[in-house]
């Protein structure tokens, strides 16, 4: 980015909507100072320090706290009651495993020796618990596995039964008892997840997977122009997890902030949503989209300018395409939304997501840590 770049201009101008000029233009010079060694530019006054954050989250549409794992599976802890009423379709030794902290006979579990592809899901509840990929024959008599389908599916606690000290694993979602964990497994991990079969079933690789064993939330990208206002616009939006400021379908795997603005790397801005779809349909993401940026202007918005700023929605999957199609073409037709943009046809690219890197720190949440807007207007009618 030169000293006159516009996007510039425009990302500082707009800090003046949320705060003095004068803290605007001090934000300028150290912008520059740092544009110039290569480092971030550092706000005039330092925002506190964000707390870490858990996998709690709570949705505008649900005052009820609800956790999701990294991997996009909802754990919300179920009622005891919730958990016995789903219990009842199991057998007795299920049961006897699951809810009273059983074990089964060493060599008599189903999946003890089993080699096919696929994944184990918790008996009760469903939630993915182990891949395939991580299990190893241990010869301790039980389902051996080195590592967790995700960590935060798995509880881990100090059980002191038997005249022992061992880690219990019992299953996030459920409080189900699973097995065991031992540090006495392989690389790379060390690990030693030791399953009883009874508390697992397997969907083999291909086979229908039950609702209850899919991911509760889904991740969507937008480019729409300075993802510091595309960012703060869609962190209003109920049903939306959590925001985050990147760059995408560019040349390169990694790329930085001052590369970008080189304007060589064929990388936008963009902003990674992920989403709750019982909340939020995608098609109405897709909307929020068009009311906040100019989806008519080539690799520009306002006065940002250059192919990092073009106007794209990067899609995860056929159904997000198709979605994304359906309201473009409505669009297109739509009266009101020619006469807003003078019959301009939309420019926006529809792709397949590719080269996601998250941006640096100091671009996350920057408008609810600095205050101000620099979102463009879109459109505001009917769709």
């Amino acid at each position: 980015m030169n000293d006159l770049s516009p996007s510039l201009f425009s990302r500082w101008g707009a800090l003046v909507v949320g705060g003095t000029i004068a803290a605007a233009l001090a934000l300028l010079v150290v912008s520059r100072l740092a544009s110039a060694s290569g480092d971030p530019p550092a706000p005039a006054s330092a925002p506190a320090s964000p707390t870490p954050q858990d996998s709690t989250v709570r949705t505008a549409s649900d005052t009820t706290a609800r956790r999701y794992s990294k991997s996009g599976y909802d754990i919300t802890p179920w009622p005891r009651e919730q958990v016995l009423e789903a219990a009842k379709s199991l057998t007795e030794e299920q049961r006897r495993i699951l809810l009273d902290a059983g074990t089964e006979p060493a060599f008599c579990g189903v999946f003890t020796d089993n080699k096919e592809d696929g994944i184990y899901v918790c008996a009760v509840g469903g939630l993915p618990l182990f891949k395939s990929d991580h299990k190893f024959i241990s010869k301790s008599g039980w389902a051996s596995f080195f590592a967790p389908f995700d960590p935060e599916h798995i509880i881990e606690k100090v059980d002191r039964s038997h005249g022992m000290v061992r880690t219990e694993i019992l299953d996030a979602r459920t409080g189900a008892h699973l097995g065991h964990v031992f540090d006495d497994g392989p690389a790379p991990t060390g690990k030693r997840y030791c399953l009883n079969s009874g508390a697992l079933r397997f969907i083999k690789k291909g086979d229908p997977i039950p609702a209850e064993s899919m991911p509760a939330l889904e991740t969507a990208y937008f480019a729409g122009g300075c993802f510091w206002g595309v960012e703060d616009a869609f962190a209003k939006v109920k049903g939306v997890i959590d925001v985050e400021s990147g760059f995408s379908n560019g040349k390169y795997e990694k790329v930085t902030y001052k590369q970008v603005c080189n304007g060589d790397t064929g990388a936008a801005e963009v902003v990674k949503i992920v989403f709750d779809p019982k909340v939020v349909a995608y098609g109405d993401l897709v909307k929020q989209f068009f009311r906040i940026h100019d989806p008519t202007t080539p690799n520009r918005q306002g006065p940002d300018i250059g192919d990092q700023y073009r106007s794209a929605i990067f899609v995860t999957s056929p159904e997000q395409e198709k979605a994304a199609k359906e309201i473009i073409a409505s669009l297109g037709k739509n009266p009101g939304f020619s006469k807003a943009f003078n019959g301009r046809p939309i420019v926006t690219q529809i792709a397949p997501v590719t080269n996601y890197v998250r941006a640096e720190e100091y671009h996350q949440d920057y408008h609810a840590k600095n205050g101000g807007q620099c979102h463009v207007r879109g459109y505001q009618g009917e769709f």
